[in-house]
């Protein structure tokens, strides 16, 4: 097997990519059959946006603060830890978005969109799904759209369910509704496309967020699921993530 290792600035993490390096040598990410991202949930979504056109598996080490979708190191030999990993798809969501200016901005996000008030005012927005007005007007700090992948970073902060990889689900969920107030957001077929629709934008400007990328001024946001840019990341099979997701939902 050939790696390619790379590691956030954590300092354990950069002692463990030297330490792997010096034992199963370092490839270029081009000629690796797999990529080893050393740190937190944060480095491997980074890793998937980078890397993604290059079709490489990728396992995450965790040194990170949380590293919910990383594995832990162990004494195995990392050859039979990743033979015997199982296999994940993260089909990430295309975001299609139109500013105030009609400038029009697309990115992927493999966790979630969210669009959020840019001022003291909260937002307004209308939402659509598969070209049916849904919700004529949400008055919040603003909502999102996560991948199961995804749904237990933002999402669940903002009390969104937390979805099995497998589920090919969406959640859409609300961010400080204030009208309707109990509201607590939807689950949607993966196959469904997404409509938010800024209202009142000159008065109350909204951004939007695909992933780390963000976009200011946003009137209109369009949303669905892509084929475009999946990745495969693996997990150890003795610490599986359903058991992670599983967990998760009894962690009070």
């Amino acid at each position: 097997m050939k790696f390619h290792f790379l590691s956030s600035k954590n300092t354990e993490a950069k002692n463990t990519e030297k330490k792997l390096i010096k034992l199963f040598g370092q490839n270029s990410v081009e000629d690796a059959d797999y990529i080893i991202p050393i740190g937190g949930d944060g480095l491997l979504l980074k890793s998937l946006h980078n890397f993604n056109k290059l079709n490489k598996p990728f396992f995450g080490i965790n040194f990170g603060s949380i590293g919910f979708l990383m594995n832990n190191l162990s004494n195995e030999n990392l050859n039979d830890m990743i033979t015997n990993a199982k296999k994940s798809t993260f089909k990430p969501l295309k975001m299609t978005a139109q500013s105030v200016n009609n400038e029009i901005f697309e990115a992927y996000a493999y966790n979630e969109v969210s669009l959020m008030r840019q001022t003291h005012l909260a937002s307004k927005i209308k939402i659509k799904i598969n070209e049916k007005v849904k919700m004529e007007e949400l008055i919040c700090d603003g909502v999102l759209l996560s991948t199961s992948a995804g749904s237990t970073a933002y999402n669940l902060s903002a009390h969104g369910s937390i979805l099995p990889l497998d589920s090919n689900i969406l959640a859409l969920t609300p961010i400080s509704a204030f009208r309707p107030r109990r509201w607590r957001g939807a689950l949607l077929s993966e196959i469904s496309k997404i409509d938010f629709e800024v209202l009142n934008n000159d008065e109350r400007s909204s951004s939007v967020t695909a992933d780390n990328v963000e976009f200011r001024d946003i009137s209109r946001v369009n949303i669905v699921s892509s084929e475009e840019n999946k990745c495969t990341v693996l997990f150890d099979s003795k610490h599986s993530i359903e058991d992670k997701i599983l967990n998760e939902q009894f962690n009070f």
